[in-house]
């Protein structure tokens, strides 16, 4: 049975180049930012970031540029099977609502679940947010998570490209759209 009390805001930062991968590496995720949101009364939660190793690839100067995340930092982290069991214990994401800012994170878990063999952290219920603020405010097209921010008349709180971060201003747009 799915849980409405909190919508599960996930924001992911994976490994990327200025151009395609090198040969035998492929984009996976490194960071897995969490902010949930309690529905009843639009509250976000506290930040969270899970930093995962990669197996598959490295941390490119591009990568790091674009998300401050080194390769000293990532080594350091969980299995990304690991990370998917820290969603499901700790914030329960294969009973709740998820949501995130666009596809491309879910995708990322479907294909690298799918990859490893790792079971899906989530449940079935998600929410594209960039959609949903695109229809929600009648705009002609959908827009970035920085343009949303702005549109919402509010500023980036932390670093963009970080998921902790993200996750919280996603969480702070999704908890506007919830509450209008």
């Amino acid at each position: 049975m799915i849980s409405l009390d909190h919508v599960l805001v996930v924001d992911v930062e994976s490994t990327c180049w200025e151009g395609s991968p090198p040969p035998g590496e492929v984009s996976e995720i490194i960071e897995i930012g969490i902010c949930p949101v309690e529905v009843s009364s639009g509250v976000r939660g506290e930040r969270r970031s899970v930093l995962v190793r990669p197996t598959r690839s490295s941390v490119s100067p591009f990568c790091t540029q674009l998300t401050t995340l080194t390769a000293a930092d990532v080594v350091g982290g969980v299995s990304f099977a690991e990370a998917c069991a820290v969603l499901r214990k700790e914030f329960r994401s294969d009973r709740r609502v998820w949501a995130s800012y666009g596809d491309y994170d879910r995708k990322m878990f479907e294909r690298q679940c799918k990859d490893l063999g790792v079971g899906y952290p989530f449940g079935p219920r998600h929410v594209n947010v960039k959609t949903l603020f695109a229809l929600v405010h009648a705009l002609p097209r959908e827009v970035g998570m920085a343009e949303a921010v702005r549109l919402a008349g509010k500023k980036i709180d932390g670093t963009h490209h970080r998921g902790h971060d993200d996750a919280y201003n996603i969480a702070g747009l999704f908890a506007d759209l919830i509450r209008k």
